[in-house]
């Protein structure tokens, strides 16, 4: 379809009538609505004023009395895991030192399928060791390692201080 001189001179009285971009597309046939928009800005045509009826706000409903609204919290970015409530944590929670005796702590090159794995310290400094202790059958760190290292996820959550 192209634009004539008759229908673009078409589309202006329709545009100045104060008709929609999909009411002037029905009227002219075989152009959409967003060929109308288009047109329409590319020939310079004004915006329209609203219509009185529509520059109003239109009137609340009232509300049933029994209808409270009820503030909520803003919240913003991924809050599929957030927890419901907001705790206030007030202390930290509890630091169980796990003391490892001298003669029980292991180089990378000492670990064995029987000794815990568990790493302790920075890697990067000469101090760093691993635990060493008895390791679980088929696990490879001592009870008290695969306890921390195996907790249940909400566990881990419950623990976590809440970041509102």
């Amino acid at each position: 379809m192209t634009w004539t001189d008759e229908r673009v001179e078409l589309l202006k009285k329709l545009w100045a009538d104060g008709l929609s971009a999909s009411q002037i597309a029905a009227e002219l046939g075989g152009v959409t609505r967003n060929a109308v928009i288009g047109k329409v800005h590319r020939l310079g045509l004004s915006g329209r004023a609203k219509s009185p009826s529509s520059a109003a706000p239109r009137p609340r409903k009232p509300r049933a009395p029994h209808m409270l609204r009820v503030a909520r919290p803003s919240i913003r970015g991924n809050t599929a895991l957030m927890q419901a409530y907001e705790y206030d944590i007030e202390a930290e929670p509890a630091f169980v030192d796990n003391v490892i005796p001298l003669g029980q702590r292991r180089t990378l090159l000492e670990l064995t399928e029987e000794t815990c794995r568990w790493p302790i310290g920075d890697p990067g400094q000469p101090d760093f060791f691993f635990c060493g202790g008895q390791a679980i059958t088929g696990l490879p760190y001592c009870a008290y390692h695969s306890r921390v290292a195996y907790q249940p996820p909400n566990a881990r959550r419950d623990r976590r201080p809440f970041r509102g």
